[in-house]
């Protein structure tokens, strides 16, 4: 799992993916998982979001448990979740804050006011910003 201060490896396709998966979501939050091993998402995984809301996601159960039987057949691991923010920047809200886990690292996407992806891991009850390193 990426710390606070470790990057976080991600394919450029990757990246296109989650502003693309943003976009056609919008005006609602888009969300999804990451999938791979370490400090490197090998692909991301777009889920439903049973919540679908401007300002709040939650992931289809059925859609997670799907991609965490994928990452194990495949030798991988659930490293992570994504989502977007429709109208605002790739910064954590209150209630990502609220709702994260300190043993997932989280992507936004902020759409406002051009298309941006953050990387953020929570530490101390905080979010921490993680450098990505696109490959």
């Amino acid at each position: 799992m990426a710390d606070a201060d470790t990057a976080l490896r991600i394919a450029a396709n990757c990246l296109a993916v989650l502003v693309s998966a943003a976009r056609d979501a919008a005006p609602r939050e888009a969300c999804g998982l990451l999938v791979g091993r370490g400090h490197e998402v090998v692909r991301v995984v777009p889920a439903r979001n049973v919540d679908p809301s401007p300002v709040r996601y939650t992931v289809a159960p059925e859609d997670h448990f799907a991609a965490l039987r994928a990452a194990r057949r495949d030798g991988l691991d659930v490293i992570g979740a994504w989502h977007s923010h429709p109208a605002g920047t790739a910064a954590p809200s209150a209630s990502d804050t609220a709702e994260a886990s300190p043993d997932l690292i989280y992507l936004i996407v902020g759409l406002h006011p051009e298309p941006a992806v953050a990387a953020w891991r929570l530490v101390d009850g905080n979010f921490a910003a993680v450098s990505l390193v696109r490959t």
